[in-house]
């Protein structure tokens, strides 16, 4: 599967942005689908998981109550809708798909990146 995030840009502190994670092939629906960040100083981060049936979602405590995973599986397309967005959120965004049930919080775990959207906040 091949994936295409966007969505990402430029918003101030308090703001909101949704990113979409596009998936080719008819498959979509078989994956386990994660949200990972990465800023310059660090590593790459855990956000957000979807199960493959949209059932089940994982967030990490930094981003709790500010943001919600979704799925169209009829789109082939997964969502973040991130609000009250920090600057400490700046970072590059990427999605991910999990062929095999389990942890969704390490990205190891993962078998296909997307190429990541840039997500700057301004205070």
């Amino acid at each position: 599967v091949q994936l295409q995030a966007s969505g990402g840009g430029l918003v101030q502190a308090g703001g909101s942005l949704r990113l979409s994670c596009a998936a080719s092939g008819r498959t979509f629906g078989s994956y386990d689908i994660g949200w990972f960040r990465q800023s310059p100083e660090k590593e790459r981060e855990f956000v957000a998981a979807i199960s493959r049936s949209g059932y089940n979602t994982y967030y990490t405590d930094s981003m709790k109550g500010r943001v919600t995973i979704s799925r169209d599986n009829a789109k082939n397309t997964a969502y973040l809708q991130m609000n009250s967005l920090l600057p400490e959120d700046t970072a590059v965004y990427y999605c991910a798909a999990k062929v095999y049930s389990g942890s969704h919080y390490y990205a190891t775990k993962y078998d296909y990146w997307g190429q990541g959207t840039l997500v700057t906040v301004s205070s």
